[in-house]
């Protein structure tokens, strides 16, 4: 079996040693970069399997990276972790807005970077397994997804998600009427162990899908909030939090 190829994009050099040789020694096949551009032309010319992207960065911020990244077809799938200092909401959802699936800390457990980098190669390896339903729109009232374009629409608006926020999208519409709490979903969807669950990862990309599905993202009319219990697409329910 081919060993996955991981490309780090960091501008701090002893970081990028100890990242590399620990993914090294994990079976993986590791590419480095210091700074965006370098790390984007790599990219582009190698087609890495998984790529960890840190934000601060000279040149081109890791955010402008994933954001040129999620425009290219051939890259548009391939998960990012972002690697950051700093720790507010703000600047979670700013990073998973721009398009990254997963969000870590400086400083980390390494650890926890190698679960949740086992975690987002297996959660795409399991989607190019899996085979689509013969529906090849699924749907809920005016919301359409197609499973190939991977394009959303909204009556006649279409949206263009990220690749974690398909995977949500997609799994709240093959699971209509269910209630879905966080642990569920990061197991399910993420593919994160029960010891790795990080229940801010799913509010926060239900957050930024919300605010591309929904006309109104604090009164949302598809994905809802059940208090203390998760989420549900459609049905009655109180309120979003």
């Amino acid at each position: 079996m081919t060993a996955s190829r991981i490309l780090i994009i960091d501008d701090e050099p002893d970081l990028v040693w100890a990242l590399k040789h620990t993914l090294m020694d994990e079976g993986y096949d590791v590419m480095t970069a210091f700074n965006g551009v370098d790390g984007l032309a790599l990219a582009q010319h190698h087609q890495p399997d998984l790529i960890v992207l840190d934000i601060v960065m000279p040149q081109m911020d890791g955010v402008q990276v994933c954001l040129a990244l999620r425009r290219q077809i051939d890259l548009a799938a391939v998960p990012i972790l972002f690697l950051s200092r700093r720790n507010s909401i703000e600047d979670r959802i700013g990073g998973l807005d721009g398009g990254a699936d997963d969000y870590l800390v400086k400083p980390f457990d390494f650890g926890e970077l190698k679960a949740r980098i086992r975690a987002l190669l297996r959660r795409v390896s399991q989607n190019n397994l899996a085979n689509e339903p013969e529906q090849s729109v699924l749907s809920y009232e005016d919301l359409h997804l197609d499973v190939h374009t991977r394009i959303a629409n909204i009556g006649s608006r279409a949206v263009i998600l990220t690749p974690s926020e398909f995977d949500l999208l997609h799994y709240f519409l093959t699971h209509q009427g269910e209630v879905c709490s966080s642990t569920r979903l990061l197991q399910e969807v993420f593919g994160y162990p029960v010891d790795l669950a990080e229940r801010g990862l799913v509010r926060w990309h239900i957050m930024n899908l919300r605010h591309k599905i929904e006309l109104d993202p604090n009164n949302s009319q598809y994905i809802r909030t059940v208090p203390r219990h998760g989420y549900i697409l459609g049905g009655m329910v109180e309120t979003n939090r």
